[in-house]
């Protein structure tokens, strides 16, 4: 799954209140490993192995003046098993994190401070992906780790720019990003995420 070097707003622990951290919103830069979700390296990757992480994905599209979408953005990017593929954006959900300020920070990191993402009022996912090792499980791959992540589709209006991650973001038409010749630059079950999208907003071909 599914991720210039710029300012950006992140919640990192705080003063403890009964136990637990408080969250802080500071700016660090994303050169530091400010996301690691409180954890260390090998905390994260021992957690990994013991319980299911969430994550969330999301589908950036431009619509027209009736809401109608009319192109979907796919990120080009390295993927946990290795491979070159298109992708939506997606991230982990940090301890403490409400899921519409996961989506917006991911967003944000992946398409650029410009991008001017709508979050929904209710951020209801269209779906929920569950992502396991073995490839089989469910259809939807993670070599990593077993994660849960919720799924939206998110109108963005503004200028976007791939962040240092990916190697390209492409806009197509709904009927192209769901073509079979798409699909095949598209690894662990991303291209059927991105069908559901599609369906989920009407524009499935």
């Amino acid at each position: 799954m599914a991720h210039t070097t710029s300012d950006t707003v992140v919640e990192v622990p705080a003063r403890p209140l009964h136990g637990l951290p408080t969250p802080y919103r500071g700016r660090v830069n994303e050169l530091t490993d400010a996301r690691t979700g409180w954890l260390s390296r090998e905390d994260l990757e021992q957690a990994r192995e013991r319980v299911p992480l969430v994550y969330v994905d999301a589908v950036p599209v431009r619509v027209d003046e009736r809401g109608v979408v009319v192109s979907v953005g796919l990120l080009l990017r390295a993927m946990p098993d290795g491979s070159i593929s298109r992708a939506p954006v997606s991230g982990r959900v940090l301890y403490g994190e409400r899921i519409r300020d996961a989506l917006m920070r991911h967003l944000e990191k992946d398409l650029g401070p410009m991008a001017l993402p709508r979050v929904p009022a209710s951020p209801q996912p269209f779906t929920v992906v569950e992502y396991f090792p073995d490839p089989e499980a469910s259809g939807f791959h993670d070599p990593r780790q077993h994660a849960v992540s919720l799924a939206y589709v998110v109108p963005v209006s503004g200028d976007c720019v791939p962040s240092t991650d990916a190697l390209d973001l492409q806009w197509m038409t709904p009927e192209d990003a769901t073509s079979d010749a798409v699909a095949l630059e598209m690894t662990g079950g991303q291209d059927r995420l991105l069908r559901l999208a599609m369906a989920h907003v009407g524009v499935l071909p």
